[in-house]
């Protein structure tokens, strides 16, 4: 596709528990510039309660969602009249957070007459390996997140096969829900992370489900109930338990994750035997340095690329929002101001499907 005129986006994003806003400037098709990024993230919030309280999530998203905007234009050194199009998450999440999101976005564009995207949140994180890097259609994508576990064959902008998700538990549910039962502060999977570094891996042998299954699906409920049941036996826990426990579901989990994604590169080159694989990997889970290095030794022997975005985006931001707004932009998607939040949205839904012949 040849190159086109430089649009400015502003991106917002309030499907958890990050308020974020962005404005990128989009060249074409794969190719952009950040101007701005700014995220402002609810763990103090939440951290009493173990967990994201929806209510609370949507009432901060209130407060600060106007100041996180203005912020994003004072970095970008921009006015909303420099803005060309408005792309924001409508799903899926907290309908509460994404009411929120929907409703600024809504009311700027409105009253500013900008074209205004509404963005499937996991598409945001599929694409977003392709703002800083080069990553050519078809990729395979492993997203893991605290709501979501799943490969995804991405053959085109708004053009994606999912090849397995999990059953149960996301991946990121899974480590908050363990960082939870031991008593460790939010958020729970970076702690369980720090923990297994002190911790004995070989000390629980802890279940790796569906391995023998020839499927691509994940299941992390049987793992979970496996260290509650362990920490229980034990109990009281003293801080050795706690690393070891850490340590042996780490090593689950990449066990798990590894063997999952070997079998999804062999499935990708089926697919597209003439075509090398590149395995991105995206959400907030992509920052596990023990998940990331045994990926990265199945890449290498499968003669596939790994690539992983920088962690400012792999987490929750505007900035990926902003670009997936853009992508659609060029094809001259944009939606009318009913569009109403989804709680769920399923990647390959019909809706989400682009007409190339626009």
């Amino acid at each position: 596709m040849s190159e086109r005129a430089c649009k400015r986006i502003l991106g917002i994003e309030t499907s958890c528990d990050e308020t974020a806003a962005a404005i990128i400037e989009h060249y074409e098709l794969g190719k952009a510039k950040i101007l701005a990024n700014i995220v402002r993230t609810q763990t103090k919030e939440h951290s009493e309660y173990g967990g994201v309280v929806p209510e609370l999530a949507a009432r901060s998203h209130i407060i600060h969602i106007e100041q996180i905007v203005k912020r994003a234009f004072r970095q970008a050194e921009l006015g909303l009249q420099n803005i060309d199009h408005i792309g924001v998450s409508a799903g899926p999440g907290l309908i509460g957070g994404l009411l929120v999101g929907l409703t600024f976005a809504k009311g700027l564009s409105a009253a500013n007459k900008k074209p205004f995207i509404a963005i499937n949140h996991l598409e945001a994180h599929i694409l977003s390996a392709r703002i800083n890097e080069r990553v050519d259609f078809p990729y395979l994508v492993l997203l893991v997140s605290g709501g979501h576990s799943q490969f995804v064959l991405v053959k085109n902008i708004g053009s994606y096969q999912i090849l397995g998700t999990t059953i149960d538990d996301a991946l990121g549910e899974a480590f908050d829900k363990v960082g939870k039962m031991l008593g460790l502060s939010m958020p729970g999977g970076p702690m369980v992370e720090k923990m297994a570094l002190k911790g004995d891996a070989k000390r629980f042998n802890f279940p790796r489900p569906l391995l023998r299954e020839k499927n691509l699906n994940f299941s992390f409920s049987g793992l979970k109930t496996a260290v509650r049941l362990a920490a229980e036996k034990i109990a009281p826990l003293k801080r050795q338990d706690i690393y070891d426990i850490c340590a042996s579901f780490s090593l689950a989990i990449s066990d798990i994750v590894s063997q999952r994604a070997d079998r999804a590169i062999v499935k990708f080159n089926e697919i597209f035997p003439s075509v090398k694989c590149q395995l991105v990997v995206a959400g907030g889970v992509a920052a596990n340095k023990q998940i990331a290095k045994s990926l990265a030794k199945i890449a290498d022997f499968r003669g596939a690329k790994l690539i992983v975005p920088p962690m400012e985006l792999c987490t929750d931001n505007g900035a990926m929002v902003a670009f997936a707004a853009g992508e659609r932009a060029i094809f001259g998607i944009s939606n009318n101001l009913d569009f109403a939040a989804k709680a769920r949205w399923p990647l390959d839904s019909e809706d989400m499907v682009i007409n190339y012949g626009i």
